[in-house]
């Protein structure tokens, strides 16, 4: 039980005891660090049960928990807050069950099992900016749904078809040459990448030279030749082409490839993939059912609609009139088939931008209406663009930043840094290179990863890199410091709780410690690592303001020098796991 929860059991007790009243709840909140105490009990909240004065009504409270509670060393009231001051003995005891626990803080309770989907790229160009915020948050919201006790399974859906991928095929069959990842040195992905721009640059060229000729515009944009021919392209995809099939087919491989080294570098992962190429088709039996019971209704053009407006959003459709599918449709057919494929999957979580955020309004609900209990628990995880000091990507013109090209950037960013400060000596080539890697990856996730997924973030590389400050190196050099200090102590010997007495400054860090169980429980029930990661940097800089107030291995008796080497191996494995969570590694040494 929580500190929380023993002190309310013994404060409806009081209350019984001293007013013949029984209270539903008893409200908690920190005890300001001008008064003496290390939890506060707000007496106003239980004045609709017990008429009085709170002042008076706070000592006789204090009075009965300091006299029949042992955790409750003394008390003070101010103003109508009950501030209760706890014995050692309370956190020594917690200290002590948590201290050697491997995963302190994770749930072993089977949850709900969840399917995560994330990444979802296109396969005509490489892993952007826009992507890694995505790949980031959606790994990481697996990671901290499991740590919370639910079993997930991740999964993408790829978009493999359609105009844009026919684009690329093109440019490459026109001006390719013949061109392979092998024989370019490029991976695939920036390979097909490049034939997309390509593509690009020469429908302009035909669009002016069509204006020239006395185009509009618009018309100009329809005739060009090169989107005539990708649009004849893309029939004959859809009719089963042998040869087209054949060229897509190797070029869609080519960017899996490319993709898989990206997600290995970034150090995420997928149990399952879906393609569209199989599932677009998806769906169509659903909306036949749908219209026997209602749900859909039919236009005299043969259209099939779904009338939300009673529901305060629009008509949407999900059937053209020539029965071809819409991307509801496929949507609606994915999610079905994946229900299918995890028979134990009670809920899903859509990673996807705020553009979508209507989109996924009406998806919910059009399951909802088919009759799905699983889709009163889909959740659109949606989160904001990222933005670079240089302005707004483009990847048709090439203006994207690449995620390979940005993990390079950070790894070098970092060893800029770490050179300056000098501290590598006796490190091997490769360590540092894995160190470099190490933080820039660190840097990069956590500086996403802190802000809650709603917000637009304006990603500074730099500033990310910094040493000090909310920044995934500081919390990592945080970790490499007790991991210092554990080399040169010994951790094999127990202290005796007896002789403990707590600082201060010790008493907050296991306070500190108290909380991850809880932070994880509601990152999972919020979907956001930004809970996580902003509760690292508060043990982070807890622990910092520990280490400037405590000597360590300078304690003044051995008894003192142990506990606190185990305090502090502790808070470094607590560290640990909690950066897991956001995907980021911890190095031994910095």
């Amino acid at each position: 039980m929580t500190l929380q929860q023993v002190l309310e059991i013994e404060i409806k007790k009081a209350v019984k005891t001293t007013f013949s009243v029984d209270i539903e709840t008893v409200e908690f909140q920190a005890t300001r660090k001008e008064f003496p105490g290390d939890i506060t009990v707000v007496v106003f909240g239980l004045l609709k049960f017990i008429k009085g004065n709170p002042q008076v009504i706070g000592e006789q409270i204090g009075e009965f928990l300091q006299q029949n509670v042992e955790v409750v060393k003394a008390f003070n009231v101010v103003k109508g807050f009950l501030n209760l001051e706890i014995a050692d003995s309370y956190y020594l005891s917690f200290f002590n069950e948590i201290k050697n626990l491997q995963n302190y803080g994770f749930s072993n309770n089977s949850g709900q099992s969840v399917i995560v989907e994330y990444s979802s790229p296109n396969t005509n160009k490489p892993l952007h900016l826009g992507h890694v915020r995505n790949v980031l948050l959606g790994y990481s919201v697996s990671e901290i749904l499991n740590a919370a006790g639910h079993k997930v399974y991740k999964t993408q859906i790829i978009n493999d078809r359609g105009i844009h991928i026919c684009k690329s095929m093109l440019a490459w069959q026109r001006f390719g040459n013949g061109e392979t990842p092998e024989s370019t040195g490029l991976k695939g992905d920036k390979l097909v990448g490049n034939y997309y721009v390509k593509f690009d640059a020469e429908y302009k060229k035909q669009i002016a030279q069509l204006i020239s000729e006395g185009y509009t515009e618009e018309d100009a944009k329809k005739n060009a030749p090169i989107l005539l021919e990708a649009q004849e392209m893309l029939r004959q995809w859809e009719a089963g082409d042998p040869d087209v099939v054949a060229l897509w087919k190797q070029m869609n491989n080519w960017v899996y490839d490319g993709f898989e080294v990206t997600y290995q570098n970034i150090g995420v992962d997928f149990d399952s993939y879906y393609y569209e190429s199989e599932t677009y088709l998806l769906g169509k039996e659903f909306i036949a059912e749908g219209l026997k019971k209602g749900v859909f209704y039919k236009k005299d053009d043969g259209s099939v609609w779904c009338d939300l407006t009673p529901d305060g959003l629009d008509e949407k459709i999900v059937l053209r009139s020539d029965g071809t599918a819409v991307y509801m449709t496929q949507d609606i057919g994915t999610a079905i088939q994946r229900i299918k494929d995890h028979h134990d999957v009670t809920g899903m979580v859509y990673t996807v931008g705020n553009e979508q955020d209507y989109h996924f309004k009406v998806l919910f609900l059009i399951l909802k209406k088919l009759g799905f209990d699983w889709a009163k628990n889909l959740y659109h995880l949606s989160y904001g663009m990222v933005d670079l000091p240089s302005g707004k990507m483009k990847s048709r013109e090439g203006t994207v930043v690449d995620a390979d090209d940005l993990m390079d950037e950070m790894t070098q960013t970092a060893a800029e840094i770490s050179q300056e400060l000098g501290k590598l000596e006796g490190y091997s080539e490769q360590e540092k290179q894995d160190l470099y890697k190490t933080i820039g990856l660190g840097a990069l996730k956590y500086y996403i990863l802190k802000v809650d997924p709603k917000k637009r973030i304006l990603f500074d590389p730099k500033e990310s890199i910094d040493f000090q400050g909310n920044t995934g190196p500081f919390i990592q050099y945080t970790y490499a410091r007790i991991q210092s200090i554990l080399r040169k102590a010994n951790l094999d010997e127990a202290y005796h709780d007896e002789t403990v007495v707590l600082h201060e400054k010790e008493k907050e860090l296991i306070k500190q410690l108290q909380l991850f169980p809880e932070v994880i429980q509601n990152a999972a029930q919020n979907f956001s690592p930004a809970l996580v990661a902003n509760y690292i940097y508060d043990l982070v800089k807890s622990f910092n303001t520990f280490y400037q107030n405590v000597s360590i291995l300078g304690a003044d008796s051995k008894n003192e020098k142990l506990f606190r080497v185990q305090l502090a191996n502790c808070v470094a494995n607590t560290i640990k796991s909690a950066c897991s969570l956001l995907g980021i590694s911890v190095p031994e040494r910095m």
